[in-house]
């Protein structure tokens, strides 16, 4: 599983015969979240996840149906990780390069283009950098004075242009 992110709820996928993506909704199991502080967003994703499971089930027109509407249906996920094993589903944890055949398509025509997995950065995260790290990357912030957020408060990474 090396270098490889596994792949929650929200993660977008791509036909390689529909115009559109679509994102992955996980539907079932209801307790095991990555990537998601708060466990509230980011359910890990199975290979049991099949059938109508895609937000909107389509990828927009489908190229092996003369471009009329895609009507997705997982049936069968391939290249999931098997050392992880959920106990509430019996599912095997999806990783970013697993693929998804439909029955309309050919075997693995869908496949993951973003994992879903985003940077979530808590106070414990602020709390244990490594302060020399800090102040090569942001040499123009006084790092003594300390970063504290507020519980429901978020860094906006994207706000530190260097």
């Amino acid at each position: 599983m090396s270098e490889k992110h596994l792949v929650c709820h929200g993660a977008i996928c791509h036909c390689q015969y529909g115009t559109v993506p679509d994102k992955l909704a996980v539907k079932t199991q209801s307790k095991r979240y990555i990537n998601d502080k708060d466990g509230t967003e980011k359910l890990m994703a199975t290979h049991v996840d099949i059938g109508k499971t895609f937000q909107n089930n389509t990828f927009g027109s489908c190229a092996k149906i003369n471009n009329n509407p895609c009507q997705v249906t997982v049936t069968q996920w391939n290249g999931y990780y098997e050392k992880i094993t959920l106990e509430d589903n019996n599912g095997k944890a999806l990783l970013e390069d697993s693929k998804v055949t439909c029955p309309i398509g050919t075997p693995d025509c869908i496949s993951i283009t973003f994992h879903g997995q985003t940077v979530e950065l808590s106070q414990q995260n602020i709390e244990n950098a490594d302060k020399e790290v800090l102040v090569e990357l942001f040499p123009f912030f006084d790092l003594d004075e300390g970063v504290e957020l507020e519980d429901d408060e978020e860094v906006d990474v994207n706000l530190i242009k260097l």
